[in-house]
């Protein structure tokens, strides 16, 4: 949520910074970040956050421009060496509900050092939207040492996903006990997912209970062979 934190309502790098420290991830997924733009608060919020968390920077990935040339979108933030880094576009649906919020959303595809895929996505809030988003993640998935994450903005039960389920594996099947995500203070639902292809192992995953975000983040500990 553009770094905001939740609890404070202002935008706090350092707070974000140090719950991903926390976490000590080797690749960090990013929903709503802002890059440079023309109003203030629109800055590379990507690249702050991979200087105060100890990564290289990677990239930022434009989803829209809000209110003006004011770009907003996904990030991402690895210690593997990024080798390609790629921008996809969600479709937008050809008819929009009345009195539905829809947003333009897009897939940030990287490539990183020993052939290892990771995707990162933001989900519309409504089923046409979800629906496209599946499909454009689908189609984009590799068979083997491939990563996918973000908020979906749907529950595990919701059949949207059955294309991925179909083709990956739910890293919160490990999860001791049901976690949930949102909102970060009180969660009483689960939205964020990390999906990974059959071949790799996973070890660990959990939600913990972390408020920086309006989410907490989801956590995965796997192997590749």
């Amino acid at each position: 949520q553009h770094c905001k934190a939740y609890l404070a309502q202002k935008i706090d790098f350092e707070l974000m910074a140090e719950a991903i420290k926390q976490c000590a991830p080797d690749i960090v997924g990013l929903n709503e970040m802002y890059d440079k733009g023309e109003l203030p608060k629109f800055t590379a919020q990507v690249e702050t956050l991979a200087q105060l968390a100890g990564y290289p920077y990677h990239g930022f990935a434009k989803a829209i421009d809000v209110n003006g040339n004011n770009p907003y979108g996904n990030g991402l933030l690895s210690k593997l060496a990024v080798e390609k880094f790629e921008v996809i576009p969600i479709p937008d649906p050809p008819g929009r509900v009345e009195g539905k919020r829809y947003e333009t959303r897009c897939l940030l595809k990287a490539t990183l050092a020993g052939g290892i895929t990771v995707l990162v996505t933001h989900f519309g809030l409504n089923p046409d939207e979800a629906s496209n988003a599946v499909d454009t993640v689908v189609a984009n998935l590799a068979a083997e040492k491939c990563i996918l994450m973000g908020d979906f903005n749907v529950t595990p039960d919701n059949p949207v996903l059955d294309p991925i389920r179909a083709r990956m594996k739910d890293t919160a099947e490990l999860f001791d006990e049901p976690k949930l995500s949102w909102p970060s203070d009180a969660p009483h639902k689960k939205i964020d997912y990390v999906f990974v292809s059959p071949d790799v192992e996973v070890i660990a995953a959990d939600i913990p209970a972390i408020v920086a975000s309006d989410h907490r983040p989801h956590t995965t500990e796997i192997l590749l062979k």
